[in-house]
Parts: structure tokens; C-alpha cells; sequence
């Protein structure tokens, strides 16, 4: 399957860069590019990318409210975003995050590194480093506690389901559930894959904040 991807940053050198890298894949197809948050809504609308590539400070609009617009879009339900940028600070986390973004990477990331979050991403995924894991951990325990009968939104989930949620919002992989459990991988992620449609999210992005706020991972 070839993925098809729109660039959106202020900066030409640095849209040139990303094109050059991802360019070397021959499955990954670069659609288009903006420079601005507006330009990036107009062209993920005209484009229909499987993926934006999302810079956070940009002209206008900003990256963060033009992720929240593209992925409240009716008519783009399947495009992904992944939020690049060089500040990588709990503010800009968290606000990626709830805006809808599937993914969130800094510009340091390696070339292959950052291939791989494209692919990862257009196959329904979401990718989640372990760094923005940690993070998402430490805000959530500083938190207070979630309000008694929240946790009626998780009844939904079956023991086994719960479980494997609660895993995933440590950090941990497909494979390392698996091996927690002592399952394989693909049952593990098929109990994922449930568990992001009873609980209506998105992605594992989703479900990792809803754990969170739910009260199932531990404070």
C-alpha cells in the first residue's frame, strides 16, 4: 500500500528535508505541502493525505488547532496526524494529544525513524515514544483522582481487555503485553483493537488518555 503524506511547516528547508528522506521510500508518496495551519486544513480537505506531518508553530493557525480541525473533519476520517516539532514540553504534549494526533515525534528524530512512524501510523496505529509515554504518566498522577462512577464508561471491557488497556497506558508494546500475559502479539492487539472500538477512540493514543482519566492505571 502506498501511503500518501502532507507536509505542513513554516520553514521550505525544513519541508524539503522531510520530503528528501521520506522520498526514499518507495511506499510513501508525498501529496503536498503547506506552510501555514490554514493552508494545511485546506490541503488535507483537497488532498485527503493518509498522513500530516504537523509542525506546531506556524503562521495564522497553529499546529495544534489545525490537527483538532482536520481530525474533527467528517470528510477525513481516516487521515492521520503526526505532530513534528523541536519543543518537546509537556504544553505541547498534551495539547497534540487531545487535539487528536496519532502521533508525536521530535525533529530529531532519526530518517528511518521517521519512515517508520509514517507507515506505522497510515496502518491505523499510533505511536506513542516512550519519552511521551512518560510524560503523559507523570501529568496523569499529579492529577486528582477521577470522580467515583467513571468507571462505568470501562464496564464496557471485558477483565481480560481492561487488563491489556492498563498495560498499554504504562508504555508497554504489542510484544510486551504479549509477553506479560503470555500471549501472542496478534491476540494482544486484537484485544486492543476491541477495546478502541467498545470505548469509541480513536487510536492508542486515545485509549492510553482514557485509561488515565477513567482511573484504570494506578496513581
Amino acid at each position: 500500500m502506498t501511503v500518501s503524506v502532507l507536509l505542513a511547516d513554516d520553514q521550505h528547508l525544513v519541508r524539503a528535508g522531510f520530503r528528501s528522506l521520506l522520498r526514499r521510500d518507495k511506499g510513501i508518496v508525498v501529496a503536498g505541502e503547506a506552510a501555514t495551519g490554514d493552508e494545511a486544513v485546506r490541503s488535507a480537505r483537497a488532498l485527503r493525505p493518509d498522513v500530516v506531518l504537523m509542525d506546531i508553530r506556524m503562521p495564522g493557525l497553529d499546529g495544534i488547532e489545525a490537527t483538532r480541525r482536520i481530525v474533527a473533519d467528517p470528510q477525513l476520517p481516516d487521515c492521520r496526524v503526526v505532530i513534528l516539532t523541536t519543543f518537546e514540553t509537556d504544553e505541547y504534549v498534551f495539547a497534540a494529544l487531545a487535539a487528536g494526533a496519532s502521533g508525536f515525534l521530535t525533529k530529531e528524530v532519526e530518517p528511518e525513524g521517521l519512515r517508520h512512524a509514517v507507515r506505522v501510523v497510515a496502518a491505523g496505529e499510533a505511536l506513542l515514544s516512550p519519552s511521551v509515554t512518560r510524560r503523559v504518566v507523570t501529568q496523569f498522577a499529579h492529577r486528582p483522582a477521577p470522580a467515583p462512577g467513571n468507571a462505568e464508561r470501562l464496564a464496557v471491557l471485558t477483565a481480560r481487555e481492561r487488563e491489556i488497556v492498563r498495560l498499554v497506558a504504562t508504555g508497554l508494546s504489542n510484544e510486551d503485553i504479549a509477553r506479560t500475559l503470555v500471549i501472542s502479539p496478534l491476540t494482544a492487539k486484537t484485544h486492543i483493537t476491541r477495546a478502541i472500538a467498545k470505548l469509541g477512540v480513536r487510536d492508542r493514543v486515545q485509549l492510553v488518555i482514557v485509561a488515565y482519566e477513567e482511573g484504570l492505571v494506578g496513581r
